[in-house]
């Protein structure tokens, strides 16, 4: 199977993770000090909390927890008791951070907020994944994700068990309604099947400068569309809030005639729909509400003494 590549903990993820830090350090310190801490705090005070969920989920963003606390300049030593991706329970912490005392109190909601929001969506992920877990289609996640999050968000969608689609519009096609209607003319959008067979001739003459694998999908809004488009061969099809009936109908149109062709169900895509949508016989569903419908996480910082002689 051809698919988008999977976002990682990589040197990718850390740029845009510190960059957010960045943002969440001027946000709250703006070239100034945390002054409730330093009025109360002594400079060399030492101390120690732990990262405890309020209640079960999954785990999601403990690989950023020491970027985070790098890009703080803290003082601070991290302890992951838990892995991305492994289950929550309520009370068991997640992580540990020993140090400065101010250090730990200047970034204490920076982190909290990073990590609830990644475990809210890993969380969220997995209760879809888990109501379809038994067919054989497979979860995506799309670009509907908060300004500046799309990768830490799209990570913990993998954390929770989904897929990820492409990351941007710089690492595939995917041929929209809007793409066809402005790349035709004054008699009318062009069709999808022409505008498909123009991407995959692109792709061809321009591989060198593409990240692979460069897919080419091609959003359809009816079978009359769909019956158009399967022969050119595309990777997958997008069948955008088709009709259970028109899923099934298109899913057996594809096995009879291109049974290569991927067929993706996106629209009304939500916990109370994804099953029936998934036994249509489609291998696809790409659902916003991972990432847009994510409810954040309760985390908390659990203080103990770890005062240094």
């Amino acid at each position: 199977m051809t698919d988008y590549p999977r976002v990682e903990a990589d040197a990718l993820l850390e740029n845009d993770l510190r960059m957010l830090v960045r943002l969440s350090i001027a946000e709250d310190l703006r070239d100034a000090m945390d002054w409730t801490t330093v009025c109360l705090i002594d400079a060399d005070r030492q101390g120690g909390c732990e990262i405890v969920p309020r209640g079960e989920g999954v785990c999601a963003g403990l690989a950023t927890l020491q970027w985070i606390v790098d890009e703080f300049d803290a003082s601070l030593e991290v302890t992951c008791l838990q892995e991305d991706g492994s289950a929550l329970v309520a009370g068991q912490a997640i992580a540990r951070l020993t140090g400065n005392a101010r250090d730990l109190l200047t970034c204490e909601r920076t982190i909290l907020n990073i990590l609830s929001r990644m475990c809210g969506v890993a969380t969220q992920t997995q209760r879809y994944a888990e109501v379809i877990a038994s067919t054989k289609s497979r979860l995506y996640d799309t670009r509907k994700t908060t300004p500046g999050w799309r990768l830490l968000e799209k990570y913990a969608v993998g954390c929770g068990g989904g897929h990820n689609h492409r990351s941007g519009l710089h690492d595939g096609f995917l041929i929209k309604d809007n793409h066809l209607a402005l790349a035709g003319d004054s008699s009318g959008p062009i069709a999808a099947s022409t505008a498909a067979k123009k991407a995959i001739q692109w792709r061809g003459a321009n591989v060198e400068h593409l990240v692979a694998p460069t897919m080419v999908e091609v959003e359809v809004d009816s079978l009359e569309q769909f019956r158009d488009v399967i022969s050119t061969n595309p990777d997958i099809i997008l069948l955008d809030n088709f009709s259970l009936d028109a899923l099934r109908e298109a899913v057996e149109i594809r096995d009879q005639q291109n049974s290569a062709v991927e067929l993706e169900a996106s629209g009304n895509v939500t916990i109370d729909t994804i099953a029936d949508i998934a036994r249509t016989g489609v291998e696809r569903i790409s659902s916003g509400a991972l990432t847009h419908q994510a409810t954040w996480l309760d985390l908390g910082f659990d203080w103990f003494d770890e005062t240094l002689s």
